[in-house]
């Protein structure tokens, strides 16, 4: 019977079927951060349940630590608590924690894959929404609750319902300007938020297929924004080609075994999915969000949109967006005055994302009214963009270089945009607040950020 990429995986790993659609799956990787990971590892502790496989669970801290340039655990202190009680409950157990400033450390979706901690036909799990970010590897990975990933800590299984099978081809040439951000933001604007609603996304066509890994996690990154806990591309000869030499990659004839099979995990031809999208590339352009959902986005070049002309059960939050955001309908958001730039996250911190937004920034210089934050995902992408010169690139163009961490993404570290602020940041979530409290953010990718930083305003990368 022909079979998804995501059934291959999926079946693999079922240990038993429990009936009414759910079954008890194995568990291959576990990642814990110092929020939702350090609280799940002291409740674990307190219960009496010791890790079943510590050889494989990983730690690292990054969502409540400050990213200003010589932090320590201290530096935010609602954060240092956390911190020592992972120190502690990994120590206890051998965990494996890759510890601020340490080789390793950093956004834990930018080290699973650059570690090679994610690997193609595993199941890996995070407390975190956005762990869907590792399916651009080709495994199965997704966002947990607290109770289960205690319960995944003590037995390294999960009990879970198979979800539907949703495949979203991108198709043609990428356009000049078009980044993967912009593709994925483009489908949710196009399909809504609810659309992966109870489906695993399979990403597919000739655009993804021409994608580096990289960027593949980041079209994974804004699953959860569909409302898929996870989304997926198939591993192919540039996923061997990244992985191959990684810390903890398969080595020598470990190798060959594992790329062969991973060479069959790929969706059989005549494999059937519950549903399919088709995106035409010639009709993607670089996006901007400009309500408080990602499914409020449009091209840069368009005008803001009106609500009394959107759907009628959509009219009410459009006309509360734009209230938030403090835009008029009709309107072009271009030249839309920012105060805030953000690029970092575990959708854009990654290298790539830096050396994009880099060249936008070099030999230039942002607003003066502009304050402009470069946060790396990890210490090897900060230590390898530093290798680089991108560090003085975006400090002769008056952006601020930070330390590695979740920072302004989230801002549950002390990092926000001020009340009323305008932000153009590279991350997942223009929610209400998200970035603090009555800041407006408009989500973009970073080459777009770092034109608004340039520019004052929202800008169109491509005039640039």
């Amino acid at each position: 019977m022909a079979k998804t990429l995501f059934d291959k995986i999926w079946d693999s790993h079922v240990i038993s079927d429990l009936g009414n659609g759910f079954v008890l799956l194995h568990i291959d990787r576990l990642l814990l951060h110092d929020l939702s990971g350090a609280r799940a590892l002291q409740e674990a502790v307190e219960k009496g349940y010791a890790p079943a496989q510590p050889r494989l669970v990983y730690g690292t801290p990054d969502h409540a630590i400050s990213t200003a340039p010589g932090r320590t655990e201290k530096t935010f202190p609602p954060g240092e608590p956390l911190i020592r009680n992972m120190r502690a409950a990994t120590a206890k157990y051998g965990i494996r924690l890759f510890d601020l400033g340490q080789d390793g450390n950093g956004i834990v979706h930018i080290i699973g894959p650059e570690l090679a901690l994610t690997l193609p036909g595993t199941t890996l799990i995070c407390g975190d929404s956005h762990t869907c970010t590792h399916g651009g590897m080709g495994a199965l990975a997704f966002g947990v609750g607290s109770s289960e990933l205690v319960h995944a800590l003590a037995t390294q299984t999960m009990v879970q319902r198979k979800p539907k099978r949703f495949r979203v081809h991108f198709e043609g040439t990428i356009p000049e300007g078009v980044t993967p951000k912009d593709m994925i933001l483009h489908l949710i604007g196009d399909v809504g938020t609810a659309a992966g609603t109870g489906h695993a996304v399979e990403y597919a066509g000739s655009a993804i297929r021409s994608l580096p890994v990289e960027g593949r996690l980041t079209i994974c990154n804004l699953s959860i924004e569909m409302g898929a806990r996870t989304g997926m591309v198939a591993p192919d000869h540039i996923t061997f080609d990244y992985l191959a030499g990684r810390d903890f990659a398969p080595k020598e004839a470990m190798w060959d075994k594992a790329v062969a099979h991973w060479r069959t995990l790929p969706s059989d031809p005549d494999a059937e999915f519950d549903r399919e999208h088709t995106i035409d590339m010639s009709k993607v352009a670089p996006q901007i969000t400009w309500g408080t959902s990602p499914e409020h986005v449009i091209a840069v070049d368009k005008p803001i949109p009106d609500p009394t002309t959107g759907p009628e059960d959509k009219r009410a939050a459009w006309t509360a967006a734009l209230h938030y955001q403090g835009l008029e309908p009709g309107k072009p958001i271009e030249g839309t005055k920012v105060d805030w730039v953000f690029i970092g996250s575990c959708t854009n911190s990654r290298i790539s994302d830096l050396r994009a937004a880099a060249a936008v920034a070099k030999g230039r210089h942002k607003a003066d009214h502009v304050t402009a934050w470069i946060v790396p995902g990890s210490e090897r992408v900060k230590r390898e963009a530093e290798a680089e010169g991108l560090d003085k690139v975006f400090r002769e163009a008056g952006f601020e270089w930070r330390e590695p961490g979740c920072s302004m993404c989230i801002a549950s570290n002390g990092e926000r945009v001020p009340p009323g602020q305008r932000s153009v940041s590279t991350s997942n979530r223009n929610f209400v607040g998200r970035q603090g409290p009555g800041a407006r953010t408009h989500l973009a990718s970073p080459a777009m950020a770092a034109a608004a930083a340039i520019k004052g305003a929202i800008a169109d990368v491509r005039k640039l």
